[in-house]
């Protein structure tokens, strides 16, 4: 199976000059845990819901905020993405990524097509999902039933 049947095509992006502060409300309103970094077109970094937290102050929104707590929502997108990026590309197979993800530590893979524009993004509970559909398919129990899943006895 492709990476391309499983993967989340609808992913967000930011550009390397965003704050933190507009990055922050981003994943706020949004239901997922990963930004992609754009410049000129082209993918130069990944931003995850925990890279946020790391970088801006727990005091942000409470009584004890200083100005250098809110100073921290000034950051730029390229002053906390991660630079080493670990990529698949939409024809690569699922067992690709999963040996990709078991290589690097890494929360998701940016999908690539050929042009090497980002196509998607896959995280691991993209691919359990996927298990879930394939063992589902197979199994003559419900769903969740012990037994549902190969190697289980």
């Amino acid at each position: 199976m492709s990476v391309a049947k499983i993967m989340n095509q609808d992913f967000q992006t930011v550009d390397m000059d965003d704050p933190l502060e507009w990055i922050k409300k981003l994943f706020d309103e949004q239901r997922f845990h990963h930004v992609l970094v754009m410049s000129k077109g082209k993918l130069v970094g990944v931003i995850s819901d925990r890279d946020v937290l790391k970088n801006i102050s727990p005091y942000v929104g409470t009584v004890a905020e200083t100005s250098r707590d809110t100073a921290t929502l000034k950051k730029k997108a390229h002053q906390i993405m991660t630079r080493q990026l670990v990529t698949v590309t939409d024809l690569d197979t699922v067992m690709t990524a999963v040996k990709t993800f078991n290589r690097h530590r890494i929360s998701c893979l940016p999908v690539l097509n050929a042009r090497g524009r980002p196509v998607g993004l896959l995280t691991w509970r993209d691919i359990l999902r996927a298990m879930e559909r394939i063992a589902e398919r197979r199994s003559p129990n419900k769903a969740g039933a012990e037994g549902d899943l190969p190697g289980q006895s």
